[in-house]
């Protein structure tokens, strides 16, 4: 695969879009070329991934030949069609990209349309199957090309001009204004290599008109009514687009591998479903006013953890697969060379004990959202869980953040068994199925006052890392949003302040500090967007309504110009790092703006009423 060219460099992360069908997403880059995309699913081997590598490992850009004087770009009201628009000395020009959901094939449309011109454009692309490893064996069709390397198999349909060059298809075409050039790109099952064609020609205008009325009809049933309706409705869209649709499950992120610190070493593979990330998803999808995403999870969750409880991973593949041996691409050199690209994900073996209190607050919140729709079989996987907790909940684990330096005592673990116990006695409480609620009552309330005995620092008066700690996490913002205590107890309050105090730097909040905590990894990270949305919403609840407004944003400046977050912020880069776009950003920003807005589940208020604090 030698080139004379240059090796181009990585575009920002922030400079990327997305485009999806509810199976897989493609990232476009603001450049006009598109740098990463899965296909047939979000867990394939990408067939474009120079995000991740060089221009040899696969790419797709459409874009004038001549010097770009200015880019810009949205998506199309209320859809993911990306528009993107460059102007040049000689004219203007649009590109539409979209991915019309799947019928028999996966297609990637891209419809070119003179504005101003005439401009001369130039269409380059190479299909790099297998992470950028494998080139692909391409012939001529009747009306663009195929390409063929093992199971995969991809046609591109053009009415353009196409040639071969430098083991690249390369089309260069001049569009005047009015004129509508369309790329169709379509990935066929195996066993179509037989086929000429894979089937008729696409009808473009068609798939757009369908890809428009998909996203329109689906985005208007969204019922938040608040100050940042634009951004809420961006953030829906995109949680939609990283679910899988045949199977209910949803993806942490598109992507793997896109460094929290340029240069270093924590890099992970995202295209997983994560049980908590899911369920935070499924109780920001429910406050937006959609309970059909909440049913297809449930029947996703009672797919992926049948059998015995003690089996039940933090994480799993986006139909349930279990087994995510995790590996290293190393002919990819990675993101601005940060290596190592991984591939699956070892964090999938842990013992992560919030995980079933993430699982059972979903329960609880999709019982009441689905007209009480909890049935015998899922109170039955409910207490199973609930059983199993019963034996392990004083067990270390390696807590929210995944830690690869051993397990502790992690203070959020037990908040988060003390919210399943909790939501478990309400649900049986409230839906009239027989449970040793007496027994699990005196378990709640143990851990309760363990928690508060042992996970509480005098001197920092905050709740801390873990049990005998002297160090602050993030995730104990998280306690009075379930409603481990109210939000006005003093060591809420306290807690509230210290974070403030001593985790927050230019402006954002750190998950820990990883100088003065053991995470079993070297470097830094950037700051987790998460967190800092969780202090917004600790400070509307604890009335301090215009510091939260304030926060909020500020928070809103780091969002890229077309709506979308990455996990981190760089804060000296002043660049967005991590896997992009990132579901839990997005859902804690629609947490953020519910609780500004006074609308929502309201989770803070599920557990408070039954205790004594």
């Amino acid at each position: 695969m030698s080139s004379n060219r240059k090796a181009e460099a990585h575009l920002p992360i922030e400079d990327y879009a997305l485009i999806g069908n509810c199976e897989t997403a493609a990232l476009v880059g603001r450049n006009g070329s598109i740098d990463w995309l899965c296909w047939p699913t979000f867990a394939s081997n990408a067939c474009f991934a120079k995000l991740l590598g060089t221009e040899e490992n696969g790419f797709w850009r459409i874009a004038p030949k001549e010097k770009i004087l200015r880019s810009s770009r949205r998506y199309e009201p209320h859809t993911l069609i990306l528009e993107t628009t460059h102007e040049t000395r000689n004219g203007a020009v649009q590109v539409k990209d979209f991915m019309p959901l799947r019928d028999r094939h996966a297609h990637l449309v891209r419809i070119v349309e003179g504005l101003r011109g005439p401009v001369a454009m130039r269409g380059e692309i190479a299909l790099r199957f297998d992470y950028g490893r494998a080139i692909p064996w391409v012939t001529r069709t009747d009306d663009g090309i195929k390409a063929l390397a093992g199971p995969d198999s991809v046609w591109l349909e053009t009415s353009a001009p196409l040639k071969g060059e430098d083991l690249r298809t390369v089309s260069e075409f001049t569009i005047r204004q009015g004129e509508k050039v369309s790329f169709v790109l379509t990935y066929g099952e195996y066993g179509d290599y037989r086929e000429r064609s894979p089937r008729a020609p696409v009808d473009v205008r068609n798939a757009y008109e369908e890809t428009r009325k998909f996203w329109t009809e689906w985005i208007a049933k969204n019922i938040y009514q608040g100050p940042y309706r634009e951004i809420v409705e961006r953030s829906l869209i995109t949680l939609k687009a990283l679910i899988y649709a045949p199977s209910g499950g949803i993806v942490a992120a598109p992507t793997t591998s896109l460094p929290e610190h340029i240069g270093g070493v924590r890099n992970w593979d995202y295209r997983y479903c994560w049980l908590r990330d899911a369920t935070f998803t499924l109780l920001a999808l429910m406050d937006g006013g959609y309970y059909d995403e909440a049913r297809d999870w449930m029947n996703w969750l009672r797919r992926t953890v049948a059998g015995r409880p003690d089996q039940v991973q933090i994480m799993y593949g986006i139909t349930g697969e279990r087994n995510l041996i995790e590996w290293v691409v190393e002919a990819l050199p990675g993101y601005e060379n940060s290596r190592p690209v991984r591939i699956g994900n070892a964090a999938s073996g842990q013992l992560q004990l919030d995980t079933y209190g993430e699982l059972l607050d979903s329960f609880f919140w999709a019982y009441h959202a689905l007209q009480k729709e909890t049935r015998s079989a899922e109170f039955d996987l409910l207490r199973i869980m609930i059983e199993h907790l019963e034996t392990i909940w004083q067990l270390p684990d390696e807590g929210i953040w995944e830690v690869r330096g051993g397990p502790q005592q992690f203070t959020y673990s037990k908040v988060m068994a003390w919210v399943a116990f909790d939501r478990a006695i309400k649900i049986a409480e409230r839906s009239g199925f027989e449970a040793p609620l007496k027994r699990w009552k005196k378990t709640r309330d143990a851990i309760h006052r363990q928690v508060c005995e042992k996970g509480f620092g005098g001197r920092l008066n905050s709740f801390v890392q873990h049990y005998g700690s002297k160090e602050l996490d993030a995730s104990a913002l998280l306690l009075a949003m379930v409603g481990f205590l109210p939000p006005d107890d003093p060591r809420i309050l306290g807690t509230v302040a210290a974070i403030e105090k001593h985790l927050m730097q230019e402006g954002l909040v750190m998950r820990y500090d990883t100088s003065r905590t053991r995470d079993g990894l070297p470097g830094s990270e950037g700051k987790f967007l998460a967190c800092s949305f969780w202090l917004v919403s600790n400070l509307e609840l604890i009335g301090r309504h215009a510091d939260a407004k304030r926060l909020f944003e500020q928070l809103l400046l780091l969002v890229n110009d077309v709506g979308l977050l990455s996990e981190e912020y760089d804060t000296k880069r002043k660049r967005q790092v991590g896997n992009f776009p990132q579901a839990f950003s997005h859902i804690s920003l629609l947490g953020a703006a519910f609780s500004l807005s006074h609308i929502g589940s309201r989770r803070h208020t599920a557990g408070v009423s039954d205790h004594d604090h």
